[in-house]
């Protein structure tokens, strides 16, 4: 199988690269370094700079996972832009390509985030619970799987996944919590009594990879462990793994001051569940956090 990937250089999509490879697959990553694609992603991994280069070339999937981190700064003018530049027109430049190919790709998996749905308080959501509450983040995902979902008109099965917090040793927000942790200074962030949606990276590339060929599987799907955890306990369970205390509470108002509205992800959550993978037959590695952060801590 041919895969087109963006987003291959972040923290999935060099997982995926790694996963695909294993399997024989082929893959090209669009990139805006695609000198660096080869060592990022694997030697055997093709980057290009421009779609152009693949127009003559059968392509059987595409996988969009591109996009600037949105927790890395606070969201100014400036960076919402290019939160906003890095998914959506990047998303529109992809569907105006697809549109002029002969030969269109079966299948597009297009990312997202369980942030869709805003802050949900202590609702449950599954995938078909509409927007709660709409933030900057939850527009931005919508706006995303709107664009996306473009392709189906192309003859093209979407598939859009919106996905938690995801667990790795290699990066992504575990890797910037455990300093802290390991100093002593980890805790709760405000109550602590926000749900947070998580995934294994194992799991995530597993899911990923089960969607591209479940040839039924078109739409939304949440890509979190079926068992999330309020923010406290997942703080108390990643000292226990560190050996560390989990006690020092970051005060929500310290957040605002400091990240204004971006203070929202931390401070809110989704008690989200993966109803239609689970139905779809996927069986998750990893359904409590405690045996992934078992499984992580070895390498954090």
């Amino acid at each position: 199988m041919h895969i087109l990937l963006t987003g291959g250089t972040g923290l999935i999509g060099r997982q995926l690269c790694q996963y695909w490879l294993g399997q024989g697959h082929r893959i090209t990553v669009w990139s805006r370094r695609p000198e660096q694609v080869g060592k990022l992603c694997g030697a055997g991994v093709k980057g290009i700079g421009k779609l152009e280069a693949l127009t003559d070339e059968p392509l059987d999937a595409v996988v969009n996972l591109a996009g600037a981190p949105i927790a890395d700064r606070p969201w100014t003018g400036a960076r919402r832009a290019l939160l906003w530049n890095s998914r959506i027109n990047l998303t529109e430049q992809l569907m105006a390509w697809l549109e002029a190919r002969s030969q269109r790709p079966q299948v597009l998996i297009s990312g997202s985030a369980v942030g869709w749905y805003g802050d949900a308080g202590e609702r449950e959501i599954t995938e078909s619970s509409p927007p709660v509450k709409e933030d900057f983040a939850s527009q931005l995902c919508i706006a995303w799987e709107e664009t996306a979902q473009r392709a189906e008109a192309l003859g093209i099965r979407v598939v859009l996944v919106r996905t938690g917090l995801v667990l790795a040793s290699e990066g992504g927000m575990l890797s910037r919590m455990v300093l802290p942790f390991k100093l002593g200074l980890g805790g709760p962030i405000g109550s602590g009594r926000q749900w947070m949606p998580w995934v294994h990276i194992n799991d995530q590339v597993a899911l990923i990879d089960f969607l591209l060929n479940h040839n039924d599987a078109r739409g939304p799907y949440n890509a979190c462990a079926p068992e999330p955890v309020r923010n406290r306990e997942f703080a108390k369970r990643l000292g226990k793994v560190l050996h560390r205390p989990a006690f020092m509470p970051l005060p929500a108002l310290v957040l605002k001051a400091g990240l204004g509205e971006m203070s929202g992800l931390l401070l809110g959550g989704q008690r989200a569940r993966p109803v239609r993978l689970l139905a779809a037959g996927f069986t998750f590695r990893f359904n409590d956090v405690q045996s992934a952060l078992d499984d992580l801590s070895r390498r954090l």
